[in-house]
């Protein structure tokens, strides 16, 4: 052990027993919030170096959050995202540990840490692995003086591991209070970063994962709120143009000309006030991907333009002589009927022909039975957090609310629902009055019963044990104190996959 961990360090025995001692006490804490505070003072006592930090990944949408940061003059960072920090990115991508002798004579961006007295001359990052050699997140120390870390990275990677899955099982060892949206810390049936277990969910999942590799032109449909912009970011993220650029344009928020000038872009004299050269979205976007947002309600003039980009690989400046290549990936997406608009003549039917080369149609909220709990789940913890608030616990009559709405605003509605109700449980428990639903219509009534309400919500707890147990059925029904045969029964007429219950734990 000490040849292979510590053999670049210089009292490699002295280390080796104060990283067993760091161990063995992560290993004995029974408080899973204090697990990250003592792993970045642990990693930085042995490091030797003025900053640590331990970043979690979010299984489910990827993103890296700042849970423990330990220094002695670096001001706090306040709560954001990093999962785009081009250096931690990169760590996370491409599965390496950095080290960094000269962080600013580097390649890497190092802004996102904290500003401190003397400048962050270097830096080690190394990626945190589960059982199943999954990322769950980033160990990084920096320090303000010239020293090599390499030596500790190996090490420091085996303490952040060990931090990051013991808090998990604590958590998961938590006992479920009554009203408590079950959590789910696995993926549920994707790495795209989507929330969900319904079919409508699966299906969606299985034709993004057709079309991840393909050269073809993807088109988004769905309701407003389904997370079309979601959607085209996974299909960018984890296909093969993720290092480049991924361009959104909302082609319903500009005028006809801004809209041809912000795309396709314009040289110096084109019109008055272009008093330079200006490069398109189309160029910005070069090598990557270009989502266009409410295609529907792009101008007819420009739809003929759109055409040409698409089939040639080329655009033209307005003002320009020539045209020049682009190489491009375009995801529309719309909520509108192309096709009716085809039909009367409002949009063109070389280009929805075109556009539509692979469609995928994105299901409504209220179709993706059992989904909303989960994400009502996720949502809620994300607001605590960036709030600083404990997590919150979910009474009976909330749950069942959340259960029985129709959701016409699909999952950005329900969002926006969640954050207001976090914000307003002083108590820590969101009641229905936080929610503030309007009563169903008799029409959502009879839609929604009793017994599906309750099967919603059994089905969420069925999954959540599952995946507490690895997918072992006998353990699960020990576990929910009912005969494994009923609980074969009951998966059976939830429509819960065993196998897929099993891969994902």
């Amino acid at each position: 052990m000490t040849q292979t961990l510590f053999s670049q360090l210089p009292q490699p025995l002295a280390y080796a027993e104060t990283l067993l001692g760091w161990i063995s006490r992560l290993g004995l804490e029974h408080d899973a919030t204090r697990l990250p505070n003592l792993c970045v003072a642990a990693a930085a006592q042995l490091s030797e170096c003025e900053l640590s930090q331990l970043y979690w990944r979010d299984a489910t949408s990827g993103r890296l959050v700042l849970i423990a940061q330990h220094s002695h003059e670096a001001q706090p960072l306040g709560e954001r995202d990093f999962q785009h920090e081009q250096l931690l990115q990169c760590v996370v991508s491409q599965r390496i540990t950095l080290c960094l002798d000269d962080v600013h004579g580097s390649v890497y961006d190092s802004a996102f840490l904290p500003t401190a007295a003397a400048p962050w001359r270097a830096l080690a990052s190394v990626p945190l692995l589960n059982a199943r050699q999954a990322i769950i997140g980033v160990l990084l120390c920096a320090s303000q003086h010239v020293v090599a870390l390499q030596g500790y990275t190996a090490s420091l990677a085996q303490l952040g591991s060990f931090a990051l899955n013991q808090r998990a099982m604590l958590r998961r060892m938590q006992p479920v209070q009554a009203g408590v949206l079950p959590e789910v810390n696995a993926p549920p049936i994707s790495t795209y970063g989507l929330i969900g277990n319904s079919a409508a969910m699966e299906d969606t999942c299985r034709l993004i994962g057709k079309v991840l590799h393909a050269p073809y032109t993807v088109l988004l449909r769905g309701e407003t709120g389904t997370g079309k912009e979601v959607v085209a970011r996974a299909i960018h993220a984890s296909g093969p143009r993720r290092a480049q650029a991924f361009v959104v344009q909302n082609c319903a928020a500009c005028p006809e000309g801004l809209l041809e000038s912000e795309l396709f872009g314009y040289r110096k004299g084109a019109f008055t006030g272009a008093d330079r050269n200006h490069a398109g979205l189309f160029d910005a976007a070069h090598g990557g991907t270009l989502l266009l947002d409410e295609i529907g309600d792009m101008p007819l003039a420009l739809q003929a333009k759109l055409l040409r980009v698409l089939q040639e690989g080329e655009v033209r400046p307005l003002g320009a002589s020539s045209a020049h290549k682009v190489d491009v990936r375009i995801i529309a997406a719309t909520h509108r009927d192309l096709a009716a608009m085809v039909a009367v003549g409002s949009f063109r039917e070389d280009l929805y022909y075109r556009l539509a080369q692979f469609p995928i149609e994105l299901p409504a909220l209220r179709t993706r039975d059992g989904d909303v709990l989960l994400l009502a789940r996720h949502f809620a913890d994300n607001a605590c957090s960036m709030l600083g608030k404990a997590p919150v616990a979910w009474s009976g009559a909330a749950v069942d609310q959340l259960s029985s709405h129709r959701f016409p605003g699909n999952v950005r509605e329900l969002k926006c629902l969640v954050e207001r109700a976090v914000l307003l449980s002083d108590d820590g428990v969101i009641l229905p009055t936080h929610l503030s639903l309007a009563p169903d219509s008799p029409v959502a009534v009879v839609d929604a019963t009793l017994r599906q309400r309750l099967e919603r919500v059994e089905r969420v707890v069925l999954i959540d044990c599952l995946h507490k147990n690895r997918g072992n059925r006998t353990r699960t029904a020990r576990e929910l104190g009912v005969a494994r045969r009923t609980l074969l029964y009951r998966l059976a007429r939830l429509n819960i996959p065993l196998g897929d219950a099993q891969a994902e734990c």
